[in-house]
């Protein structure tokens, strides 16, 4: 059972940042937990690449936030020469709430407790639609790839993990 309200089911901040940004999106809630791409592929009923992760990355002791499509897998070494850092490392959870408001598995693409750099992977343009969480495990959004990456003003760049 999916429950379709408009924001109510969003988190509060993230239901905040939509009306600041004049978006009416169906946000979906779901009786269990979406924290994984998989997990909310299948409830969704679509691609797993049709799934935006927004992962938060610390870059020389600045936290940076990388959209990536949910079949895909972050090449840090490729982050890390975009930013130009000496290192760049996976945030740990703390971070990622002090950073952007969420839990990991919760995380949306914008609507973060601070101004954030924002790196979004290219291959999220391969899609009409992409689903993204509203700020809990329990919630997606879907929008289209370039107005999404817009209003997380992210930059578009290479960052997948390659097959060998």
């Amino acid at each position: 059972m999916v429950d379709s309200t408009p924001d109510t089911a969003a988190h509060p901040r993230f239901a905040a940042a939509l009306r600041e940004l004049g978006l009416d999106v169906e946000v979906r809630r779901f009786p269990d937990a979406t924290r994984t791409a998989a997990e909310a592929a299948a409830a969704i009923g679509c691609e797993l690449s049709q799934i935006v992760k927004s992962l938060v990355f610390e870059a020389d002791g600045q936290p940076v936030v990388v959209l990536m499509d949910g079949a895909s897998r972050v090449d840090v070494e490729l982050v890390r020469h975009e930013l130009g850092a000496g290192s760049v490392h996976r945030a740990d959870a703390a971070l990622v709430r002090e950073t952007t408001g969420y839990a990991i598995g919760g995380v949306p693409p914008f609507g973060h407790r601070t101004r954030t750099r924002v790196l979004a992977d290219r291959r999220l343009l391969d899609h009409e639609t992409v689903w993204a969480a509203a700020g809990n495990p329990h919630t997606v959004f879907p929008l289209d790839p370039k107005s999404l990456i817009a209003h997380a003003e992210g930059t578009l760049v290479d960052v997948r993990e390659r097959s060998a």
